[in-house]
């Protein structure tokens, strides 16, 4: 007899590098007798977090049911990529028994909930929760916008304009449409960082939402997973910036893949990384370098100024010993050349 029960699906939504490959690789870990199915959707070219995942696989979570969707905003390409998708994990055997869909850091979660309605899928799947990862240190200093001084400047100079900077739209709609938000980088933001932060989600967010403290994507699966919230019932309740559109794009935001060869320092790399945020106005670096002399690939994400490393597997028999990094800004900001002179330096 087939089975009718509706298949639940979280969807993972937050700020650029707010922690939503660290919490999936965590539930992937410690689901206990759950099928877990997962999409994963990049802005930009290079899949790095489909390959984290991957790397996590386990029997009750293989590599086949990790899907990764790179290089188009999963809300943007519903009909032609998550549609598909969608089908094609209900269709395995066994089916899973949840599904996860980590979003891109830009990503607007309320028009992929709107595809929850579509007819191939709608009697089949459910969205369990919307999870909104915030970094508790980013939001308490209030790096969604990433430059409040210009902000202020250019709205002086313009009395017309009374709309919130881009980041600053993406973040306000990623927590209208939340089920719980989960507060990341604790540790960075110390006790006065998470009260300010909550202070600000809690001014944000457009009704009252539960709000958790999570480190190191320690979640447990028994909190975050069996919400039955049924969003895709609760639109309504979600308000959103770009209400009223038939779809939106994410010109605001461009991103370019830089080939390396192998580096000396990792420590050095680092700071150039660094030096993109500080002086170019990058948001986001994310990608594997090799490293001279290291028989283990370097796995490198960076969010703003705070850059994180580590190596993540050896390099495999025959693969190239090349690196590459993606770096995310703004469109107007974003110097492709400058950014390759930068890490090449």
């Amino acid at each position: 007899m087939p089975d009718l029960a509706k298949v639940p699906v979280t969807i993972v939504t937050g700020f650029l590098g707010a922690g939503k490959t660290t919490l999936i690789s965590h539930l992937i870990r410690h689901a206990g007798s759950r099928r877990l199915a997962v999409v994963v959707n990049e802005f930009g070219t290079l899949g790095v977090d489909g390959d984290i995942l991957k790397s996590c696989a386990i029997p009750d979570c293989p590599a086949e049911n990790i899907v990764e969707l790179a290089n188009g905003c999963i809300c943007c390409t519903v009909a032609d990529d998550f549609i598909p998708t969608v089908e094609r994990l209900l269709a395995l055997d066994p089916r899973p028994d949840h599904i996860l869909i980590e979003t891109s850091g830009l990503a607007l979660p309320k028009p992929l909930l709107k595809a929850f309605d579509w007819p191939a899928i709608r009697s089949r799947i459910t969205v369990d929760g919307v999870l909104a990862l915030a970094d508790a240190e980013a939001v308490a200093a209030g790096r969604f916008a990433p430059d409040l001084a210009a902000l202020d400047a250019q709205r002086a100079a313009d009395p017309g304009i009374d709309h919130e900077t881009p980041l600053a739209e993406v973040f306000e709609d990623q927590l209208a449409c939340a089920d719980l938000v989960l507060l990341t980088k604790g540790d960075l933001a110390g006790p006065e960082g998470l009260a300010k932060a909550r202070v600000i989600i809690a001014e944000t967010a457009p009704r009252a939402v539960p709000v958790i403290d999570l480190a190191e994507g320690a979640a447990d699966p028994r909190v975050i997973l069996g919400l039955n919230a049924a969003a895709e019932d609760d639109i309504a309740a979600r308000p959103s910036h770009h209400d009223g559109a038939d779809d939106h794009e994410h010109d605001d935001f461009a991103s370019t893949v830089v080939p390396l060869g192998e580096v000396a320092d990792p420590a050095d790399l680092a700071v150039r990384i660094a030096r993109l945020a500080t002086e170019h106005g990058v948001l986001r670096v994310k990608g594997h370098v090799a490293v001279a002399g290291k028989p283990m690939r370097l796995l490198v994400q960076a969010v703003g100024a705070r850059v994180r490393h580590q190596y993540d597997r050896p390099w495999q028999a025959g693969e190239p010993r090349t690196g590459q990094l993606v770096a995310i800004a703004e469109r107007d900001r974003l110097d492709p050349q400058t950014i390759k002179a930068v890490l090449a330096a």
